[in-house]
């Protein structure tokens, strides 16, 4: 099943057509192994870690690659393995909600009993402050040590009005990260998000699959106590129970958070819940190859795909493997072959800048491998060029088309639209802006960092069935049947991308003002 695609000549490389070709039989050998079940469903911190990034080492040595911590491969991530008890039963008056059917609870906390103890809840809206925007749910309450009651997304998607916020473009006010950020700046001590799957982008089952068993946090020297207590989400059918044992009708009161005017809505009753957690510190890695460059070595354009999936969950009726073979067994083995690839060029014509491949750990619980990654400690975020991330390809046939993340961030963005017209495609805006996809991969922990990125991704628009049934879920496994058109498609793109940035002199800037664009701003004084 070898492909022949050939890549474009970039910057002031010419290469032989057969050394730039994707080699698919190399692709699909790659995700088989990753996505086996030998793999276990690459846990981090479990016996499927240690095949997989002793794998990706392996495979990078091959190529010719260096490792780039002192010469390993493998960057250590400590961090905290948190599971919290899944019997737990909520309890708010005469009223009983069960962990994963009805609710979800997790803390990032490094403690292992967290007691919500008749804790007043407060409907908050959106639970969004946004001075830009005019907008603050918290204005004019005090939910210190309380349990409030938030919507996922943000008020733009609910109204599709482009006035409000960016209509039914996500902005990150709507991620769930966001929520319980902004509420532990507000001194609550227990968020629910209220679970609709509009909004949310996904059904129930991703939220309980995604929630419940083993998470994996990074550790301060406060062992987290600026973390919110307790991070939790709601089902639709168990908010409307609550809000009728509180006398309120719950659209009622989500229309009125539609306003600016809204006010926090106090519900007179309290949560009780103990949140137990086992805790397990523990070292993770991310996997970090290196190409080194000539004249501007200290200058690096990263190349990234996470590793990591769900790992294994005991059931009532027994193990069920997460192979995560679309998410990201694909990406991480786009990266070996990209870097195979750019390998053959730079012997050719050696790259001035040097190139990065990073497969980071614990994407799935959280970015915590590319948090780490970004503070730059191995490599300054001034030093960084720009960031291209891959989070799951088109198994299916070639399109026409290749998907953008976000409108009018970046100057990758046209550098995009220059990669995909030579392989005669044309740049599609994403077809579900409301599902903030931008704010949701590991290239986001670069953006906050102001380094420019671009997110490859195809979960969904070639696969309809993707997202409802196999996205998070057991189903997500390799088939020796897909064309991996797709895939040959953006390894090429990739390639053709990145071989242009490490030979010419730019510095892709943001367009838009933002933080990102602040923060870039400050690097490169």
């Amino acid at each position: 099943m070898a492909s022949a695609l050939f890549i474009s000549a970039c910057g002031k490389n010419t290469v032989p057509q057969h050394e730039q070709s994707v080699s698919l039989d190399n692709v699909h050998q790659h995700i088989k192994v990753l996505a086996s079940d030998k793999f276990a469903g690459r846990g981090p911190l479990t016996e499927g870690e240690s095949l997989t990034i002793n794998y990706l080492a392996d495979e990078y040595k091959k190529i010719g690659l260096v490792g780039a911590v002192d010469g390993e491969f493998f960057q250590p991530v400590p961090m905290a393995k948190l599971t919290p008890n899944p019997d737990m039963v909520l309890k708010i008056g005469k009223l009983e909600f069960q962990a994963g059917k009805d609710f979800t609870a997790r803390t990032e906390q490094i403690n292992q009993t967290i007691d919500l103890v008749e804790s007043d809840i407060v409907f908050v809206g959106y639970g969004i402050n946004a001075p830009e925007y005019q907008w603050n749910d918290y204005q004019d309450i005090d939910v210190t040590g309380k349990t409030v009651i938030v919507l996922v997304n943000d008020p733009g998607f609910a109204t599709q009005d482009d006035a409000l916020f960016t209509g039914n473009a996500m902005t990150y006010y709507g991620r769930w990260t966001y929520k319980y950020e902004e509420a532990a700046r507000q001194g609550a001590k227990a968020v629910l998000i209220v679970h609709e799957t509009a909004p949310a982008a996904y059904p129930w089952g991703v939220v309980e699959s995604s929630n419940t068993g083993s998470k994996y946090t990074l550790i301060d020297e406060e062992n987290n106590r600026s973390k919110l207590p307790i991070m939790g989400w709601i089902q639709y059918e168990a908010t409307k129970k609550l809000m009728t044992a509180a006398g309120l009708d719950y659209a009622d009161l989500k229309k009125q958070a539609l306003m600016p005017s809204f006010k926090a809505t106090p519900l007179n009753l309290t949560a009780n819940l103990q949140l137990k957690t086992s805790i397990e510190h523990a070292e993770s890695n991310n996997v970090v190859a290196l190409l080194e460059g000539t004249s501007r070595a200290d200058e690096y354009i990263v190349v990234s795909a996470h590793w990591d999936h769900f790992g294994t969950k005991q059931t009532a009726t027994g193990p069920k493997i997460y192979n995560g073979a679309v998410d990201n067994a694909t990406g991480t083995a786009a990266t070996i072959e990209i870097a195979r690839i750019l390998k053959k060029q730079h012997q050719d014509k050696p790259f001035e800048r040097s190139i990065l491949f990073v497969n980071f750990t614990a994407e799935e619980t959280g970015l915590i491998g590319s948090e780490l990654f970004a503070r730059g400690d191995l490599i300054p975020t001034k030093n960084m060029v720009a960031l291209l991330n891959i989070d799951g390809m088109n198994v299916l046939d070639a399109v026409d088309y290749t998907l953008q993340y976000g409108k009018d961030m970046s100057e990758m963005e046209d550098y995009l639209v220059k990669a995909a017209a030579k392989q005669q495609r044309h740049v599609k805006l994403d077809p579900r802006p409301q599902n903030g996809l931008f704010f949701r991969s590991d290239h986001f922990s670069f953006a906050k960092q102001g380094v420019p990125s671009l997110l490859f991704m195809s979960l969904g628009d070639t696969d309809p069935d993707y997202i409802t049934h196999k996205y998070h879920k057991e189903q997500d496994d390799y088939s020796n049947t897909w064309s991996l058109g797709g895939v040959e498609q953006d390894i090429s793109l990739i390639v053709d991308i990145t071989s242009e940035l490490a030979t010419n002199e730019d510095w892709p800037k943001w367009k838009a003002e933002s933080d990102f664009k602040k923060r870039r701003l400050q690097d490169r004084k």
